[in-house]
């Protein structure tokens, strides 16, 4: 369908679950991608999966957290693909867990750092380079976590997602004359890499408890929320800006 044809666009988060679902969806939609993750080799083969697909991207590793690095994702969007019409600031993780006064100030920073102040330094060089565009859109992935519901030793990860639904807010006031999009995404569980890696300790049943909360009794694949970002990020959604977008497969509402 080509719906973001000629677009240029930065997925970050991109070696692997939601965000690699995106860029590669992105891509077969006619954008020209720059991806991210601190990963160097999982990059390059998606950059690899997206050319043989007979797409354009590239690869730029380095720390969301870092300023510097937002900078040159922008840049890097600039200098190759003529600017940025499109930023999907997807990365994150859910950091230490425990109960809240049982969290050290760095743990506390570290989760804040990687899933809110990425999204402020993402936002800070992207919204330029949009501007200078003509518009653009920006999306960020929020969570339930902290919107809809709360979950025992998830503090610093609520507090953060929460944060970037009022940054979200924020964006879409402030540029919206200057024709800037702006919307948070919240998925529900989805069967990504990182969400496997913390099952293995969990007691036996913890994936079947999590699948049972949602209305779907399942998790999401990471191309279905690949796929709501299409949507958000496209012009089929031109008039939603300020939003924040539940694809959470009825875990907000459940109560069965």
């Amino acid at each position: 369908m080509n719906l973001l044809k000629d677009k240029a666009a930065v997925v970050t988060g991109a070696s692997s679950g939601i965000g690699r679902a995106a860029a590669k969806l992105f891509a077969a939609e006619g954008a020209k991608v720059v991806v991210t993750a601190r990963r160097q080799a999982e990059l390059d083969a998606l950059v690899g999966e997206i050319e043989q697909a007979g797409g354009q991207a590239i690869a730029v590793a380095g720390d969301v957290r870092d300023e510097a690095h937002a900078k040159a994702l922008v840049d890097t969007a600039v200098s190759r693909f003529g600017g940025l019409d499109i930023a999907y600031n997807n990365a994150g993780a859910s950091g230490e867990m425990g109960p809240v006064p049982e969290l050290s100030i760095e743990a506390w920073q570290d989760t804040i750092d990687t899933n809110l102040t990425s999204a402020f330094l993402g936002a800070k060089y992207q919204v330029p380079a949009m501007i200078a565009r003509g518009g653009g859109s920006l999306l960020f992935t929020s969570s339930f976590v902290g919107n809809t519901a709360g979950f025992p030793g998830t503090g610093a990860y609520a507090a953060a997602k929460a944060g970037i639904v009022g940054l979200v807010q924020t964006l879409a006031v402030e540029f919206g004359a200057n024709g800037i999009r702006a919307n948070a995404i919240l998925p529900g569980g989805t069967d990504t890499p990182s969400n496997h890696a913390n099952l293995p300790g969990a007691p036996e049943g913890t994936r079947g408890f999590i699948e049972g909360l949602h209305a779907l009794k399942r998790m999401a694949r990471p191309e279905e929320i690949a796929r709501a970002a299409l949507h958000l990020v496209s012009d089929a959604s031109s008039f939603i800006t300020g939003s924040a977008v539940l694809v959470d497969g009825g875990v907000s509402i459940n109560r069965t």
